[in-house]
């Protein structure tokens, strides 16, 4: 029986977002926990699908004991502040220094975490933490299938395991593929590393692996893992962090290393094969809502707010979908989630079926100005759920007030919590019924699939405003290093 200290610290930093996330963003809990410390852990985490609860569930199959250091995630948004980093760095030190001696640490980690002081947030976490445990201790990290993966993570850790899907449906799955690797290096087993950098950015919309030409590559490493007899991942990376070390990733870990660098080569020359493919058509928000307009059906079509999606660190509150909506007068849509506290708190003092007066959303002020008119409080709830689709699941959401609000033939659903629409118990707490409505727009990029696609007679991509932008080649890079570009452009500088 080993002593495996686990821990979790987890965020995906846009880095062109001036919002900086501080303290509470770590400490207040949302659609995953918030700040929790010690044996506390294990119950907040159980049964979410998240890579550390998959760990715990896996490793305890071996009879090892858990030593629950510190675990903490915050919505994407701009790079954390240094106080936050070093305040959740000085508890999760406190933490791993009262537990030791330990045999193995298991890490649940995004990776492409930026702070104001430290632009590769993981590698400066990792390399902390060997001080502490010593160079022979094993660490094995689960990572987010958008991590930035730097030189400093491979060699401060004995193996990676990344999510295979995105929507993140495996997160649960990758925890339990970490504790199966650790369980092969407390065997005594020694893994070879191998690791390429991808020299391309693939836009975020791009990555999805439901479709091509990632569903392919996906069951190339699948592939390549069995015929090989290695631990192998493509990672897309992050492509709204400008630091050095942005991009995708190949890795692979395995006993023969021969075989082992083959197989990451195999990936390697795969991606760079498939760059041109990383592309789609998008629409505006004018061509969208026409187009939706002209279409019918039995089945909802939906229009996917992808800039405002903050999974992808954006605000979540624009509002340039829903004054085309108002333009078009279209009879039948409900749109979700906009982020407006002011307007939650105000329908919620009027009370269900009250008429209130509203300047709607934009308060971030990018895009399209608030939606001014007079709403009917339809619906209201407390923003407490559980997660039933297959990212969210489990996951005991805690969205703040929630509200849905009509104008004239518009549902819009109000949260005082940011988080992308991409569960149906999102719309069901305040009674909607997704398969019902004519016209969804969702706030999200791909993780809306893994609940929404089954409904959906047509998706249709939204470039409104927003700040989780699409086109990489409307961004100005100043950190990346030599040669790196945009997959269907010679540069992204």
């Amino acid at each position: 029986m080993a002593r495996i200290a686990i821990a979790g610290f987890l965020h995906e930093t846009n880095t062109f977002v001036d919002r900086h996330t501080d303290m509470d963003a770590f400490v207040t809990a949302d659609a995953w926990p918030g700040l929790v410390l010690g044996p506390n852990l294990l119950e907040e985490v159980a049964g979410a699908n998240i890579a550390i609860a998959g760990f715990i569930k896996e490793a305890a199959t071996y009879g090892h004991k858990m030593l629950p250091l510190l675990w903490t995630s915050a919505n994407p948004s701009g790079p954390v502040t240094q106080h936050a980093y070093e305040k959740i760095w000085s508890m999760l030190a406190r933490e791993l220094k009262q537990a030791m001696p330990v045999d193995a640490l298991f890490l649940d980690l995004h990776g492409a975490m930026v702070a104001e002081h430290i632009e590769d947030g993981e590698g400066e976490l990792l390399e902390r933490i060997r001080a502490i445990i010593g160079p022979g201790v094993p660490i094995v990290a689960a990572l987010d299938f958008h991590a930035n993966i730097s030189p400093r993570m491979v060699a401060l850790t004995d193996a990676l395991t990344v999510y295979r899907t995105y929507p993140h449906v495996d997160m649960s799955d990758t925890g339990r593929r970490a504790a199966i690797v650790l369980q092969r290096i407390l065997a005594g087993e020694r893994l070879h590393k191998a690791y390429r950098q991808i020299p391309f950015l693939i836009p975020m919309l791009w990555q999805c692996t439901l479709i091509e030409p990632l569903a392919s590559l996906m069951h190339l490493v699948e592939q390549l893992e069995r015929d090989g007899n290695v631990s192998a991942a493509i990672v897309p990376g992050f492509p709204l962090a400008d630091i050095y070390d942005c991009g995708p990733t190949v890795l692979a870990y395995g006993t023969d290393v021969a075989a082992t660098e083959a197989v990451a080569q195999r990936l390697f020359d795969a991606m760079l094969a498939q760059r041109t493919a990383f592309s789609g058509q998008i629409y505006s928000p004018a061509q969208a809502v026409s187009h939706a307009l002209a279409s019918s059906g039995d089945r909802p079509i939906i229009l996917v707010d992808t800039q405002d999606n903050p999974g992808g660190g954006a605000a979540g509150d624009t509002t340039d979908i829903l004054h085309e909506l108002v333009r078009q007068r279209v009879p039948d849509a409900c749109v979700g989630l906009l982020c407006d506290p002011a307007a939650a708190a105000a329908a919620h003092a009027a009370g269900i079926g009250a008429t209130v007066e509203l300047a709607l959303g934009a308060h971030s002020g990018i895009g399209a100005a608030p939606l001014v008119g007079r709403y009917t409080v339809e619906a209201l709830g407390d923003g407490q759920f559980t997660g039933t689709g297959p990212f969210y699941l489990g996951c005991r959401m805690n969205l703040g007030p929630m509200a849905r609000l009509r104008l004239d033939g518009i549902q819009i659903l109000v949260a005082s919590h940011k988080q992308q629409a991409a569960d149906q118990a999102m719309f069901r707490h305040l009674d909607i019924d997704p398969m019902r409505q004519r016209i969804l727009v969702l706030k999200s990029s791909v993780h809306f699939r893994a609940d929404f696609s089954q409904l959906a007679r047509e998706i249709l991509i939204v470039a409104a405003s927003g700040e989780n932008v699409a086109d990489l080649t409307q961004l100005r890079y100043q950190k990346l290093r030599p040669g790196v570009a945009c997959p269907v452009q010679d540069t992204c500088i």
